[in-house]
């Protein structure tokens, strides 16, 4: 029998927790109260016994207390006045990240009788956060041969606020070949795109930096910003252009095999593949030509010998070509160096009469 009554304040006790779990599943209407994030602690948020119709002193005689949904006390009463006050500084991205709105739910609970009162509390976002690019700077390649009009995709700016205290717009510096639009996706988050507005030329700039700026909605407005590195891509649209159009030589006649008669240079504005040339050699008239060029060099050599007797002026025509097919040209004109009577005497002072 004292055993059996022993267990009476316990059996209570599970009743009171089960009425008051059916009480919380099926809720009743709740008080709310309204709040800005990051209010600092202390803040007196409401007199609960005027807002619930009770007088102060039932408080302590029914034994009120504040029960929190979750673990931690966010909230505290002041017995003596009913006051509800803040216990701490809330923060509404870290209570809730990105749900609105952001509601507290916690209940005043008298215990003597029992009664029950669901209370609200929503947390409404202040601008406290500056919008942040995953990255520091962005690399785009793009190549020369893109048309104004095009558009890239940038990586969107994250701002922990929500509403108008999140990401409204981007902005770009000023620059001569791009602006930037803002979209908004479906949940209302906003995110870029650059687009081209004139064509790139690698040969005249072949990198552009860029600076996106990400821009809040509060007052006043955050921001972030990031670098967008652009690197124009190389198209084969230059031709190879040699250093000079015209080539003058003179050759002794008596000049050995492999002898290195010029070196032609062309340069092509293209890198890359598209900046490599191979040079060849040829005459007008077809006629088979003394000479080979290295089509790597532009080296001109010498392979079977000279006769100035029978042929006094060589004239040939040398092409370099890239790997898309761009080609450019120049003369070389080769003929017999003059040899003076002193020479003549040196290489031969027997056959020279005085």
């Amino acid at each position: 029998m004292e055993a059996a009554l022993a267990k009476t304040p316990e059996k209570r006790q599970v009743v009171f927790i089960v009425v008051l779990l059916l009480l919380w599943e099926a809720g009743s209407e709740a008080i709310r109260y309204s709040m800005p994030e990051e209010t600092k602690s202390g803040y007196l948020l409401a007199n609960l016994a005027k807002d619930l119709g009770l007088k102060v002193a039932e408080l302590t005689t029914r034994g009120a207390r504040i029960h929190h949904r979750g673990n931690k006390e966010l909230l505290q009463m002041d017995a003596e006045t009913g006051n509800l006050l803040l216990k701490e500084k809330l923060d509404r991205e870290e209570l809730c990240g990105a749900t609105e709105p952001c509601v507290l739910r916690f209940q005043l609970i008298l215990e003597n009788p029992v009664q029950f009162f669901q209370t609200d509390l929503q947390l409404t976002d202040i601008n406290d956060h500056s919008p942040e690019f995953p990255h520091r700077e962005m690399l785009l390649k793009i190549p020369e041969s893109a048309q104004p009009g095009t558009v890239f995709p940038l990586k969107a700016a994250q701002d922990p606020d929500i509403g108008s205290n999140a990401v409204q717009n981007y902005t770009v510096s000023a620059n001569l070949h791009f602006h930037v639009v803002t979209h908004s996706r479906a949940d209302g988050r906003k995110y870029p795109e650059l687009v081209l507005d004139r064509a790139l030329d690698r040969e005249e700039q072949p990198e552009l930096t860029l600076t996106l700026t990400a821009v809040d909605g509060g007052s006043p407005p955050r921001s972030g910003t990031t670098t967008v590195r652009i690197e124009v891509v190389d198209i084969n649209d230059n031709a190879p252009q040699f250093v000079q159009s015209l080539y003058e030589v003179q050759i002794p006649e008596n000049s050995p095999f492999g002898a290195l008669v010029v070196a032609v240079s062309a340069r092509d504005l293209d890198v890359g593949p598209h900046g490599n040339v191979v040079y060849s050699l040829f005459q007008g008239d077809g006629a088979s030509l003394p000479f080979v060029i290295d089509e790597v060099t532009g080296e001109i050599r010498l392979k079977m010998p000279l006769d100035f007797e029978a042929t006094p002026y060589y004239n040939m025509e040398i092409v370099a070509t890239d790997s898309g097919g761009f080609s450019g040209k120049c003369s070389v004109a080769i003929q017999k160096e003059k040899i003076s009577k002193c020479q003549l005497e040196e290489k031969s002072p027997g056959l020279v009469r005085h």
